[in-house]
């Protein structure tokens, strides 16, 4: 077992047992916001290109998920008490169990859906496919502090495929070509620090230190139409 799986599996296991009473309390208000599940399962483009089922807590209406794949800000389909848990990532909380299975790992490209796969990734976009898919990445990083601006709500498919998506992946592609245990530790910290301080009320974020190479990368891909 490698020292990464180790790792997934040691902090997926420790924070499952400390979140149960956070997962119960999200449960209870999702469950008092209206009728439906408590979970969303999302399928998913993972390591080698498989399909995979990805978990997270509901956060729209039932029976309005299917619409779009994407979701702007302020999209009409989130409940008060989803667009909480969104804008303080408890959705994701899940893909704990993801991690624990090997569907998913801690650090790594955030998985897509196979329709914007296939839709719109470039060859060099299935890069990405090497490591197995993450809760956080540079890439992710960069779409929840930078994203939500670039998505229009008439379109946000054509939005996030145009203005967000190109560059989101290539940030994930500079994670690839280092990926190592030290960078994995670096972006669990960064990640800690961006979403405590977007909770205490921070609004405005620093661009990340991989978007230099990012825009190279884009430039290989024939992509290079950067809104950052």
């Amino acid at each position: 077992m490698s020292a990464k799986r180790v790792l997934d599996v040691v902090v997926s296991g420790v924070a499952l047992v400390a979140v149960a009473p956070l997962l119960a309390v999200c449960a209870v208000g999702i469950r008092l916001a209206g009728p439906g599940p408590v979970f969303y399962p999302a399928q998913r483009i993972g390591l080698h290109n498989r399909r995979f089922t990805m978990y997270k807590l509901r956060t729209m209406r039932v029976g309005d998920a299917s619409a779009s794949v994407i979701t702007p800000l302020g999209d009409p389909r989130v409940f008060p008490f989803g667009g909480f848990l969104r804008r303080a990532k408890l959705d994701e909380l899940p893909q704990l169990l993801n991690i624990l299975r090997g569907d998913m790992s801690i650090v790594g490209p955030r998985p897509e859906d196979p329709r914007m796969v296939e839709l719109f990734y470039a060859p060099l976009h299935h890069e990405t496919f090497r490591v197995p898919p993450g809760l956080t990445c540079p890439g992710s990083i960069y779409a929840y502090t930078h994203g939500e601006a670039q998505l229009e709500g008439s379109d946000p498919e054509r939005s996030y495929a145009e203005r967000l998506l190109p560059l989101k992946l290539a940030l994930d592609l500079v994670y690839v070509r280092r990926a190592s245990l030290g960078y994995d530790l670096a972006l669990i910290a960064r990640t800690a620090w961006m979403l405590g301080t977007a909770l205490l009320g921070r609004r405005e974020f620093p661009l990340p230190p991989e978007l230099p190479e990012a825009r190279r990368i884009m430039e290989e891909a024939g992509t290079a139409r950067v809104t950052a």
